[in-house]
């Protein structure tokens, strides 16, 4: 028997340098003969994780990820990571069964409208339909996730047709639209050069770098304009390890992250006196410009981004539309060709100023950092994973109060090193499904995920997928018996909070050990470090359980001047 269409599409992956598929053996065509040419299948629990997961292995990896499920309650649980996906520009290729072709519009079993599902959570959206087109359509989806804005394509399989005899297409595909971005786009040189002026010539010219920067291109890029044009470069949330942070002129995530003991509080001044504002792969979205006050009105605004529709979405800007890493090259070169002694006068100020504020934050924070207190403050095992880190290691948090402890405890020690944050929809529970792509993705680098109790019982399964699949993450759990953010944001907007915020005792430790990871309890400050040591040594999967202070929370504006009144008062009164 000749090639059928599921072994035409597992040999199109193939081409493309697909060498894992996150899925659960369906469509069970295509993962079979898949798994007969060598791509993994890296099983997960349930499809909401799976999702997450190709999204964490796409961040890191640079390559398009895939992921697969069944039509129907399946496909749906492929919803929320796809739309997270959408909304961080990460790219996706979905494969998902549909019921055979004769039992459409019939009320077949687990039949559902699969394009009206994924139509608000995906770029693309089509279905093959005959034997030979199976090349032509995998190719389109991967064009389509990896190119322009990137994005997760959805591939519609109906079952019988993958079992059909795969048609020898007339044209031969050969290309390979694997890694991402696809296309390397930049402006024109009039509009770099009008840029490069602008900044040569500006007081205070500042970057707000967003995820578009993180990549490994982007970053040396980035630098290289950071140092060439001497200019201090704040991050967004999601932007966090685009730049070193340890570089003199490099200011930390601000967003929403200024209220009292935070970096923000010391550094937002120099975004507020910014003449010129260069946004680099932002969406300009409400935590990374806190509910957009932060950029004065009368700054110059340059807005690089792929996306042409986010330029000027929140802020009139000078439009550089294409590729972070290629225009932020092209840039570089047009600065280099002007006068930067400038620039190269004002740096030593800047310079000054950005250490002031290090040291300043480093100072405020000091009692938390270095509490004995318990239960223990979030700071302090921030504080304690901070040595332990290597220029190398991801650090991957779930979304809620876990981001904004990385963010905003954690520096980078190097320009591209990555803090994965579910940022842009920031569901509860994918920070240790994104660890776990991101540990496929780069089984050489160590792999740190942090989350609340809160958001680990969304995904407390997939310990069994670290076990059974050998992908050794080290999970910080930091188990204040309460959904945090909810508690204290209702309690700010209402004076109250509802029931749903406290839950019953949970011994996550105990849940790890039953699936077989270590596992250790740390209930005094003092126990941290060598929990962390033993369990970054061990390299095997790991949870640590921290008892974690219920009333400890990040330094948000939000809570500046309500549940921060006395410490705002008291930092105003040390200024």
């Amino acid at each position: 028997m000749g090639e059928t269409v599921a072994e035409a599409i597992a040999r199109a992956l193939k081409r493309h340098g697909i060498e894992v598929i996150f899925g659960q053996s369906l469509p069970s065509a295509v993962i079979l003969a898949c798994e007969a040419i060598g791509i993994r299948q890296l099983a997960y629990r349930q499809e909401n994780m799976g999702g997450a997961m190709a999204d964490g292995f796409a961040r890191v990896s640079g390559r398009i990820a895939v992921v697969a499920a069944q039509n129907g309650p399946a496909a749906t649980l492929l919803v929320p990571p796809l739309a997270e996906a959408l909304k961080a520009s990460v790219p996706i290729v979905a494969l998902v069964q549909e019921v055979e072709r004769p039992q459409v519009d019939r009320n077949a079993f687990q039949e559902l409208d699969h394009f009206a599902l994924f139509s608000s959570c995906a770029k693309w959206v089509r279905r093959i339909i005959t034997a030979d087109r199976a090349d032509d359509y995998v190719d389109q989806a991967f064009i389509a996730a990896g190119s322009g804005r990137p994005g997760p394509a959805v591939l519609l399989l109906p079952a019988d047709l993958l079992r059909e005899p795969a048609v020898a297409p007339r044209h031969i595909r050969r290309a390979r639209f694997g890694h991402w971005p696809i296309d390397r786009t930049r402006p024109g040189d009039d509009v770099l050069c009008e840029v490069a002026a602008l900044i040569a010539g500006a007081r205070a010219p500042v970057v707000v770098a967003g995820g578009g920067a993180t990549s490994p291109m982007a970053s040396v890029a980035l630098a290289r304009l950071q140092e060439t044009a001497h200019l201090a470069v704040f991050t967004t949330n999601m932007g966090k390890g685009a730049v070193d942070e340890l570089h003199p002129l490099s200011c930390g995530v601000l967003g929403s992250l200024t209220g009292p003991r935070s970096l923000g509080r010391r550094t937002r001044a120099i975004l507020d006196e910014a003449d010129v504002v260069l946004l680099v792969g932002t969406r300009t979205n409400q935590n990374g410009t806190d509910s957009w006050r932060q950029i004065m009105a009368g700054a110059r605004v340059i807005h690089i981004d792929v996306d042409p529709t986010e330029i000027g979405r929140n802020y009139e800007a000078l439009r550089l539309v294409g590729d972070a890493a290629a225009t932020l090259d092209a840039l570089c070169e047009a600065i280099e060709r002007l006068d930067q002694s400038h620039r190269r006068t004002a740096r030593a100020h800047a310079e000054m100023r950005i250490a002031a504020a290090w040291a300043a934050f480093e100072e405020d924070r000091a009692p938390l950092a270095g509490s004995n207190r318990s239960p223990i403050r979030p700071e302090r095992v921030m504080r304690e994973l901070q040595v332990r880190l290597a220029p190398e290691t991801i650090v991957v948090a779930d979304a809620s109060y876990s981001s904004m402890w990385i963010v905003g405890q954690l520096r980078s020690q190097r320009a591209g090193q990555r803090f994965l944050t579910p940022r842009g929809l920031a569901g509860l529970g994918w920070g240790l499904p994104l660890a776990i792509g991101a540990k496929i993705a780069r089984p050489e680098a160590p792999v740190v995920a942090v989350t609340g109790d809160g958001g680990f019982a969304h995904s407390w399964a997939e310990l069994e997928t670290m076990v059974r699949s050998r992908v050794p993450v080290v999970v910080i759990v930091l188990n204040n018996g309460v959904l945090g953010f909810q508690k204290d944001a209702e309690t700010v907007k209402f004076g109250a909070y509802t029931s749903a915020c406290h839950f019953a005792p949970v011994d996550h430790a105990a849940i790890a050990r039953a699936c077989g990871c270590g596992a250790t309890v740390v209930k005094a400050p003092g126990d941290i470090g060598p929990a962390l040591d033993e369990a970054l040594a061990s390299g095997r999967p790991w949870l640590v359980e921290v008892m974690a202070d219920p009333d400890a929370h990040p330094a948000l504006s939000l809570f500046d001047g309500t549940l921060d009144r006395d410490a705002a008062r008291d930092m105003e009164s040390v200024v």
